[in-house]
C-alpha cells in the first residue's frame, strides 16, 4: 500500500477490516499503528480512516493505543487539519440534532466530538493549537476558515458550539 493511495471509500473498508482485525486481537497495536501510519500519509486515506473509527463502533478513538498515537501525532498537520474539522462538524451538528429531537444522531454526533477532542489533546500541541486558533477566528468571520464555516452553512448557535468545542480542547 506503500506506493498506492486509496481512494476516499477504499479508505473507510479498509479501516473498518483492520479495527475489525484489531478488536478480534489478529493484529496487534503495533501492526494496526503502523498500517494507519500509511493510510493516514494521503487526505483521501486520512479522511476514510477518521470517517470510520471516529463515527463508527470501534473502540479504537476511545482508548487509543501509544503505537497509534505515535503514528498520528508523526503524521502532522493532515492529521490535525482533519480533526479540527471533525471537531467542528460534530459540534454544529449535535447541537442540529438536538434541535430536531434526533437524540441518537444527536449522541453519535457528541460521541465523534468527544473523540476528537480527546485526539486533538495527543497530537502535537503547537500544531493543534495553531489549527484551533484558525477556527476560533474563522468563528470570529476572520481568516481562512470562513469559507469552510460558510460552505456548511452554520448558524450561529452552532458557530459559538464550535466555538465553545474548540476552547474546551484546551480548558478541560
Amino acid at each position: 500500500m506503500a506506493d498506492l493511495q486509496p481512494t476516499f471509500q477504499q479508505a473507510m473498508e479498509i479501516t473498518a477490516s483492520w479495527l475489525r482485525q484489531w478488536e478480534n486481537e489478529e493484529i496487534s497495536d503495533e501492526v494496526l499503528a503502523d498500517r494507519i501510519g500509511e493510510m493516514v500519509a494521503s487526505r483521501d486515506g486520512a479522511r476514510g480512516f477518521f470517517v470510520v473509527s471516529l463515527a463508527g463502533d470501534s473502540a479504537l478513538m476511545d482508548r487509543l493505543p501509544d503505537p497509534v498515537v505515535g503514528q498520528l501525532r508523526a503524521a502532522g498537520e493532515g492529521v490535525v487539519d482533519l480533526s479540527v474539522r471533525n471537531l467542528a462538524m460534530s459540534s454544529a451538528m449535535a447541537l442540529q440534532h438536538q434541535r430536531t429531537g434526533d437524540e441518537a444522531q444527536q449522541a453519535g454526533s457528541e460521541q465523534v466530538r468527544a473523540r476528537c477532542t480527546e485526539l486533538l489533546r495527543l497530537l502535537e500541541p503547537d500544531l493543534v493549537k495553531q489549527r484551533l486558533e484558525q477556527l476560533l477566528e474563522g468563528c470570529d468571520n476572520r481568516g481562512d476558515d470562513v469559507s469552510f464555516l460558510k460552505r456548511w452553512g452554520y448558524d450561529d448557535g452552532q458557530i459559538r458550539a464550535i466555538s465553545a468545542s474548540a476552547l474546551a480542547v484546551a480548558h478541560d
